[in-house]
């Protein structure tokens, strides 16, 4: 509960640099003798509710107003607690509690600060017992940052501060078992989120009772590597927008996942049909996931980042939690068998080009099969009015050249070279997209002499072809296409 400060370079490199007796126990206890309330989250509490103006000495108690020679404004604290010693008169719980918070927020991030700048640090992360997700704390730690050092370092907190000396030991614990060998998710559909500024104001809010936070953890089947391919794998982003940062970009996200949730309800109900209780668990996923999304709406920072690929993360965690591993999987297998039966006639049409022309008509053919995911909402708005809908069709209503990212000139001139070595292809949906889209674009690459990898997920999401259903559907093409086999 004491205020301690180590500077990490990365994972193996870290030392301790220095701290403070004064901290979260300094808080608690002083907290204790004040207010005579042992409990920290009811000090917490009584802090939330207070005015520490009344206890502390302002700069305008002093000099009337600001104090613009030296940059002061009036509502800076000039003394904590000063007015405690000349005013005749009992001061609240609530006013002691705040000044003290302030006091200690105040103070820690004072020190951070000087050693940060001691030791060139641009940013500092915030955890332990004493921060708990506490809006007022987390305010007045990061004003006190940007006030000593003009904006230069940056605060940032930590979710589950309170117990990441647990999480650590544990991991630690599973690595010496097992080095090297796993890696941990977070599951979204168990994990709390931080508070909100104010419960009144979201009353969907998550109640936690003292202590009690949550934390889940998954450990994924293999250990996550970054990609070798990478120009530089430490300021890679895999997401293209920050909802947190993007207003206007989270509320059209939250709101396609809302109006895409009743389809997604349907189809999880529609992948068990012989099991009497999936409506039931169905309508559970419903109410929990549509949970998540209010909360986010409301605090967008409750799980910390927020990403279009936290969002399907977190409503595949939500299926699962309700055994649905795969609503999508009977979709999957009646567009497979439906595209498999045109394999052979696309293929043979292709043939029949001439080799540039049949060049373009294979990126169209890629383009065309991408356009079938039920995870856009006027793409899935289409399959459901129309199941005649098809990849001809979806070939019909391409943008004309130039595409908004468009290199198919340069790609013909690299193909009029020597073959590539190795082509790594990252797949995405079942159907149209995998059989009629990808696999006769691979089938030209393999015909060139290039070795090929397919990329694709080792779970399900949505339509999107898992690992173990594109063996299967290799297989079933490699039967009918000698290229292939």
């Amino acid at each position: 509960m004491k205020f301690q400060t180590s500077a990490v370079e990365s994972e193996d490199k870290f030392e301790r640099i220095g701290g403070s007796s004064i901290g979260g126990g300094t808080f608690w206890g002083l907290g204790a003798l004040l207010t005579k309330t042992k409990r920290f989250d009811e000090l917490l509490q009584l802090a939330s509710k207070g005015q520490h103006s009344s206890v502390d000495m302002l700069v305008k108690d002093i000099y009337g107003g600001s104090y613009g020679y030296l940059g002061l404004t009036g509502d800076l604290i000039a003394s904590s607690f000063g007015k405690s010693a000349t005013a005749d008169k009992e001061f609240s719980k609530e006013d002691m509690a705040k000044s003290l918070l302030h006091m200690i927020s105040n103070d820690i991030g004072q020190l951070a600060c000087l050693y940060a700048k001691l030791h060139n640090l641009s940013r500092v992360y915030f955890g332990g017992f004493f921060i708990r997700g506490h809006p007022v704390t987390m305010h007045t730690i990061t004003y006190s940052i940007n006030f000593f050092t003009k904006g230069e370092v940056q605060a940032l907190f930590l979710r589950h501060e309170g117990y990441l000396g647990a999480i650590g030991a544990f991991l630690k614990g599973a690595e010496e078992d097992n080095p090297n060998q796993y890696s941990w998710g977070e599951n979204y559909a168990g994990s709390s989120g931080l508070m909100s500024v104010s419960p009144d104001m979201n009353p969907m809010q998550r109640a936690r009772s003292g202590t009690f936070d949550m934390l889940e953890m998954d450990r994924l089947e293999r250990q996550l590597v970054n990609l070798p391919l990478l120009q530089d794998p430490s300021s890679y982003i895999p997401d293209t927008v920050d909802l947190i940062e993007d207003a206007q970009a989270r509320e059209y996200w939250l709101y396609c996942f809302e109006e895409a949730l009743d389809g997604v309800v349907k189809r999880a109900v529609a992948s068990q049909p012989d099991i009497p209780e999936a409506a039931e668990r169905a309508e559970k996923f419903r109410q929990k996931y549509r949970h998540k999304l209010q909360t986010l709406r409301h605090q967008p920072f409750a799980y910390g980042s927020l990403t279009v690929r936290s969002l399907l993360d977190t409503r595949e965690h939500c299926l699962n939690e309700f055994n649905f591993p795969d609503p999508y999987s009977k979709i999957k297998e009646r567009e497979n068998d439906v595209a498999l039966k045109y394999y052979q006639k696309a293929v043979k049409s292709l043939e029949e080009l001439s080799w540039e022309d049949r060049q373009f008509a294979l990126v169209r053919g890629v383009l065309a099969g991408n356009v079938f995911d039920w995870g856009a909402k006027a793409v899935s708005e289409v399959l459901e009015s129309n199941p005649e809908f098809g990849f001809e069709e979806a070939k019909r209503r391409l943008e004309e050249r130039p595409w908004l990212i468009d290199s198919f000139d340069q790609w013909l001139e690299r193909l009029k070279g020597p073959p590539h070595r190795c082509a790594l292809f990252f797949v995405d949906n079942s159907g149209v997209d995998i059989i009629l889209g990808v696999m006769p674009f691979v089938r030209e690459l393999l015909s060139r002499g290039t070795e090929v990898v397919l990329a694709s997920n080792s779970g399900p999401a949505l339509n999107d072809v898992t690992n173990s259903e594109l063996q299967i559907l290799t297989e079933r093409i490699a039967a009918m296409d000698p290229v292939i086999e």
